[in-house]
């Protein structure tokens, strides 16, 4: 009969404390063949009790990849917001200016965006006239007009 890879042993595994990750694929594979590497001859494991587990961990694997590439997406979707909005430094922006009795809109107005700042978890863009505009305001974005009142 074959012998048991010693790796596979209880006493040589690392054991799982606790908030350490589960089992992942590649234990699950070791698992899967040391099953098949000793199955009873006699009674060896059926073709759909195999296809199945390999169905299992093709699963396994491409849940595992999904989660990759979504933690990778989450990743680059949480740029800190200085970072996020430097790219419109150079760049011309329109937002509204509210009529300061009554509070609505008055007119709108285009300027060029200096720097970006952050104050009290809101993102500002400083404009080139010195006024503050929070990005939440900004309607308009484009390349910096040629205009020379800029």
């Amino acid at each position: 009969m074959t012998s048991i890879d010693p790796s596979l042993y209880l006493k040589s595994q690392q054991k799982q404390g606790a908030g350490t990750s589960p089992l992942g694929k590649d234990d699950f594979l070791k698992i899967l063949m040391a099953q098949i590497q000793n199955q009873n001859p006699l009674n060896p494991m059926e073709d759909k009790e195999f296809i199945s587990q390999m169905t299992e961990f093709s699963s396994l694997e491409q849940m595992t990849n999904m989660s990759q590439s979504f933690q990778r997406f989450m990743d680059t979707q949480s740029l800190p917001p200085l970072i996020q909005y430097s790219g419109l430094i150079g760049k011309e922006v329109s937002y509204p200016v509210s009529d300061q009795e009554t509070g609505f809109l008055d007119h709108m107005e285009k300027d060029i965006v200096q720097s970006v700042s952050r104050k009290d978890r809101e993102t500002y863009l400083e404009l080139k006239s010195g006024q503050k505009v929070s990005v939440r305001e900004i309607t308009q974005v484009s390349d910096r007009s040629d205009s020379p009142d800029f």
